[in-house]
């Protein structure tokens, strides 16, 4: 069995190639997908696809459309859905990838520090597992291959 697992969650950190790399040293029979992490690429993509926009307003928008339709592409292919709320970054990409994630039906891993357990706990409720670090999560995934 091979599984495919969206990495949700700020793209500014080095935390999914940490993830990777665990997985990778454990052997575990996973492909990882993920929202796109080149952050001009991303602020981009709607002016690259559909031209010059106007303003900023309808720069995002333009962006947004097309950042929304990879994400649920991909997340629509994935199995699992890994979600990490982090300190140091605003997280409403976070939390909204995460609560599609739910509305796909997809089961979700939340790694959430203590610290965040009262502003996340309703999703956190709701999500299959929540842990506190990258290394809980990646032993919540190699827990699903034994």
């Amino acid at each position: 069995m091979r599984l495919t697992v969206y990495l949700a969650g700020e793209i500014h950190s080095s935390w999914r190639e940490e993830i990777k790399e665990k997985a990778q040293t454990l052997q575990l029979p996973v492909d990882f997908v993920c929202p796109m992490e080149n952050h001009d690429r991303s602020d981009a993509i709607g002016e690259e696809i559909l031209g010059e926009q106007p303003d900023a307003v309808f720069r995002d928008e333009a962006a947004s459309s097309f950042n929304n339709l990879r994400t649920q592409v991909l997340m629509n292919k994935a199995d699992l859905i890994i979600a990490l709320f982090g300190e140091k970054y605003r997280q409403w990409n976070t939390a909204m990838d995460a609560s599609a994630a739910l509305s796909l039906g997809k089961p979700l891993i939340l790694i959430r520090p203590k610290e965040l357990h009262h502003p996340l706990k309703e999703l956190s409720s709701k999500a299959n597992a929540t842990v506190e670090t990258v290394n809980q999560a990646i032993k919540a995934l190699a827990y699903i291959f034994e």
